[in-house]
């Protein structure tokens, strides 16, 4: 049974939201926006009726505070008002509420306006839902698609994608760059950070799969799969429109090979100028890489691997997020010997 939240001052507005509601949803009434605010810390509601004239803090100074809080920011809020006010109407959505009903409300107008926006709130999370299943099934297609090309990196992608993870929540364990991780949603950067290498599909085959050393010539070839990237990212953008997810997408496909000193490609950007993105992408990369077997090397041990992040860090490295990966260090070598 859903729950639903009816704030406002007058026990006569409350007791007859209660009579019309109790028999469909879980009710629970408060006088003040001070307590719902107390109920919130053990209760999520699934929607709240708010009146807007209360003493203390006003239905309008409520709404403002839930939606700045991001554990309540998505809960709908219906206002209840006395006034018939196109401009209080006006001010309430801009302040996000999702409707609006008026005292003394009867009793299928309140239930039909309820039903109406918590089944928009279903359909909305189904269909968010959807859209990133959707997306996680093309990214893994093209991972897919790049992987297959690739004959010398298979697992290369899935890979790296756990180690940043790893590394991700390590970051936030230990407040590393928190003010620019707080707002990502991981499994999204994960996801998005699956097409750091798509721009070899433009890459022809003689060079990708080469058994031995490339010449100077392949290799520029080989490293112009950064802007490629960046470029067939750029095209889905243009039919699409841009989001989070293919933001991140572009930035770690065109940054992952960029070095701390200013030495990497394709733009030869340095330190903080660096996307945090390819800053992460960047070490789990190469560290891949060196535990790898290629055509032309042997896999390093994973300590060698490790020795090797270290003495490049300042250099190839953020220094930063290599201690984050020195600390993480035996947690992917665990993860990496069941993958």
């Amino acid at each position: 049974m859903k729950t639903i939240f009816v704030v406002d001052d007058s026990d006569t507005n409350l007791s007859m939201a209660e009579a019309v509601l109790e028999d469909n949803y879980r009710v629970m009434t408060m006088p003040s926006a001070s307590k719902m605010f107390t109920l919130l810390e053990k209760v999520t509601p699934d929607l709240i009726l708010l009146d807007i004239e209360m003493p203390e803090m006003d239905g309008f100074e409520t709404i403002q505070k839930l939606k700045n809080g991001s554990l309540w920011a998505e809960i709908p809020v219906v206002f209840l008002t006395g006034r018939d006010d196109s401009e209080v109407e006006a001010r309430g959505l801009e302040y996000g509420a999702v409707d609006f009903v008026t005292k003394p409300f009867s009793a299928p107008v309140l239930l039909n306006r309820i039903k109406t926006h918590l089944n928009i709130d279903e359909i909305i999370r189904e269909r968010t839902f959807q859209l990133h299943r959707l997306q996680n099934s093309i990214v893994a297609v093209l991972a897919d698609m790049v992987e297959n090309r690739d004959k010398g990196t298979g697992g290369h992608i899935e890979r790296t994608s756990v180690y940043i993870k790893i590394l991700i929540e390590e970051m936030k364990n230990r407040g590393v760059y928190a003010e620019e991780i707080r707002g990502w949603d991981v499994d999204k950067i994960i996801s998005s950070a699956r097409m750091h290498d798509l721009g070899k599909i433009s890459i022809t085959d003689v060079i990708v799969n080469k058994p031995g050393k490339l010449t100077d010539d392949e290799y520029d070839v080989m490293k112009s799969h950064a802007m490629e990237g960046e470029r067939i990212i750029d095209e889905i953008i243009a039919r699409t429109g841009e989001g989070d997810f293919l933001r991140n997408a572009k930035l770690f496909a065109g940054t992952h090979h960029e070095r701390w000193d200013g030495k990497g490609y394709p733009r030869g950007l340095k330190e903080q100028e660096i996307p945090l993105q390819g800053r992460i992408m960047a070490i789990v990369d190469v560290y891949d890489a060196l535990v790898s077997e290629r055509p032309y090397k042997k896999a390093f041990t994973d300590d060698e691997a490790v020795d090797i992040i270290m003495q490049n860090s300042g250099t190839h490295f953020d220094p930063v997020i290599v201690e984050i990966f020195y600390n993480s260090r035996e947690l992917i070598k665990t993860v990496k010997a069941g993958l």
